[in-house]
């Protein structure tokens, strides 16, 4: 047998000894008390409630939040806001609201990621083997939309000993002064008042039509906001001079969308590192901005801005203005709505 075939008798014969050993050391380290068979039971065959495309769910979602819950991604350890977060309350899916963890559960496993030692009940997870990186792991997800949510392995504490690991930005918190409320007699209960909020992101006609799509959203109107004249036209507004921003009322139900929300939506809407421009249109009507009827809103939008800018969500830097409300002037009718009337858009984000 000469060298050349001896040479390649040999790396076969490694290759496939490497194969065998990696498959014993997956066999042998991976329990078979921890797998995705045990853990589902009759899970598998419950169907999503909440159905929605990829190119649905990219609308809907932030960035990140997309590449982790739907192209099944991981955040950096350490990096979430959840990571080192103690305050008790409830933990929700973050693409469709179906609460998923308490945190009389969670705990510090010390790996840079939320952990907890159970779900709040066992039919909201569900689970696939993970065969990627070459790791045996077991996937967790939502059972309600299908969104990737981390992993769980058996190296938790006692009773359960297992260990759910968890991406932040898969999860929205409630506290518990919120579920508190949530749960008095219902005659004590009074239903939220609709919120209010007003963004400026390029061309209203496709931000009011993004906007409308959220569900919780109850009502959208196109206008104008942040000029000096009274009762601009849009032909007034067009020209610069008024220091109008082409904007989005939107009226929402809090019990079902929150004000965070919408302000991630708005950064996923457009790209907010544009100074007075989107897409094809110029000029600082078209300018990013986000104008705040209190400090609360103030905070959650400086809060959600500055979160996306440490995670470099974009590679510039965000130009967005944050600034106190102002008169909100209603656009001319044949503006309201534009998508919905004319069956198409004729502006892009």
């Amino acid at each position: 047998m000469n060298r050349t075939v001896k040479a390649a008798v040999l790396a076969v014969s490694l290759v496939l000894g490497l194969a065998g050993w990696r498959g014993l050391n997956v066999l042998m380290f991976s329990p078979e008390s921890l797998s995705a068979a045990s853990l589902k039971g009759d899970q598998a065959m419950v169907p999503n409630k909440v159905r929605k495309t990829k190119e649905e769910w990219r609308e809907i979602l932030s960035p990140e939040a997309f590449r982790i819950m739907i192209e099944c991604g991981t955040e950096p350890p350490f990096s979430g806001r959840y990571d080192d977060f103690w305050e008790e309350g409830t933990y929700a899916c973050a693409a469709c609201g179906e609460v998923l963890f308490s945190s009389r559960t969670k705990y510090e496993h010390g790996t840079g990621w939320p952990s907890f030692t159970a779900p709040v009940q066992p039919k909201v997870l569900v689970y696939h083997d993970d065969l990627s990186h070459g790791m045996r792991r077991i996937e967790v997800r939502c059972a309600s939309c299908g969104a990737h949510l981390g992993h769980v392995f058996d190296d938790g504490p006692a009773p359960s000993g297992k260990h759910y690991c968890i991406n932040s930005v898969a999860m929205t918190f409630a506290p518990k002064s919120e579920l508190q409320a949530s749960s008095a007699p219902a005659s004590e209960k009074t239903s939220p008042k609709p919120g209010e909020a007003v963004f400026a992101a390029g061309c209203f006609w496709g931000v009011e039509d993004k906007f409308s799509r959220i569900p919780g959203v109850l009502e959208t109107a196109v206008g104008y906001s942040g000029g000096t004249a009274a009762n601009p036209t849009y032909e007034q507004v067009c020209s610069g001079f008024t220091g109008h921003a082409e904007s989005v009322r939107v009226v929402y139900d809090p019990a079902r969308v929150s004000y965070e929300d919408l302000v991630r939506a708005f950064f996923n809407f457009h790209n907010p590192t544009h100074l007075n421009r989107q897409g094809l249109d110029f000029g600082t009507q078209y300018r990013s901005v986000i104008f705040t009827a209190n400090d609360e809103q103030r905070r959650t939008a400086e809060r959600v801005r500055d979160e996306i800018a440490r995670e470099k969500v974009f590679k510039k830097k965000i130009v967005t203005e944050i600034r106190e409300a102002a008169e909100f002037y209603r656009a001319e009718e044949y503006h309201q709505k534009y998508y919905q009337k004319n069956k198409k858009g004729a502006c892009a984000l």
